[in-house]
């Protein structure tokens, strides 16, 4: 009998209703499933009656991206309130968010946009998770952006920032390897240097998942943060040397957009599998 509250250090889909009688009929070996809990906001319907059936049978990790723990303002508390509402209603093993901003005011915009690595929003941000863990009740997982750009205004490295978060506020990490090659990519840096330097000690989940390829004004590689295809091979490099480095974590197979049949996002399921079954025996210190 698996444990509900806990999440294994194995491979995991996000789960989308369309999948729902591929996974139940073929009782699919997943070590989780996790969603996002703005779907699950409401009272109830068809996607809580099909989360239920599958929270009977497999963990569950619970990824917002709503909060806007970056914003400039005030958390939207009636926003976190339904964000509880949901977490309670479904205990997962694991709640996470992300390190960006999709609020202006009363605006809400459809991306995640990264925020400037100063000491002021690094008060902010660390006021944020303070706030949302105290009301959750228990520790969340921040995970670190995809970016396009650098601001000018920063006045510390990505990875300094995300670790004087950590130290700060005690929440855990969640590594998107995916978002790592993006923003290496983007921004001309090493990514296994990132990752070398990035505090994996933290780390309670890994995310995988597809980017679209595009040229910038200059004729530079420039990757998008799609989630709508494969993982591309690079990102499973990074992502075998990574777990050699430090051993299995849960890690979970984002594709939300174009979503495909499940036995397509299953392979990549699979994948991520056989990488951490193969580095579980041979790890060495990070």
């Amino acid at each position: 009998m698996f444990d509900p509250l806990n999440i294994p250090n194995q491979s995991g889909a996000g789960f989308k209703g369309e999948h729902f009688a591929s996974i139940m009929e073929s009782n699919s070996t997943v070590g989780f499933f996790e969603i996002h809990a703005e779907n699950y906001m409401g009272a109830g319907g068809l996607p809580h009656r099909m989360l239920t059936a599958i929270r009977e049978k497999y963990p569950l990790s619970v990824h917002g991206v709503g909060l806007s723990i970056g914003a400039e303002g005030p958390l939207d508390t009636e926003h976190l309130t339904r964000l509880k509402n949901v977490v309670d209603r479904y205990q997962p093993g694991l709640v996470s968010e992300h390190l960006a901003w999709s609020t202006h005011d009363t605006n809400f915009l459809n991306d995640l946009l990264p925020v400037p690595y100063t000491k002021a929003v690094l008060d902010r941000v660390v006021e944020h998770i303070d706030q949302v863990q105290t009301t959750l009740g228990r520790q969340i997982l921040l995970e670190n952006p995809s970016t396009y750009v650098a601001f000018s205004q920063s006045e510390m490295k990505e990875v300094d920032f995300i670790r004087q978060v950590q130290k700060r506020t005690g929440c855990g990490l969640l590594l998107d390897v995916n978002n790592v090659h993006v923003s290496a990519t983007n921004q001309n840096y090493d990514a296994k240097d990132y990752l070398a330097s990035f505090p994996v000690e933290h780390v309670g989940e890994i995310h995988l998942g597809g980017h679209a390829r595009d040229v910038d004004d200059q004729g530079a590689p420039l990757l998008i943060d799609a989630h709508d295809r494969e993982v591309d091979d690079a990102v499973w490099g990074l992502y075998a040397h990574l777990i050699g480095n430090i051993g299995p974590r849960p890690t979970l197979i984002e594709w939300d957009n174009d979503v495909p049949a499940w036995h397509i996002l299953k392979a990549d399921v699979d994948a991520a599998g056989r990488i951490l079954e193969q580095k579980a025996g041979n790890t060495h210190a990070a």
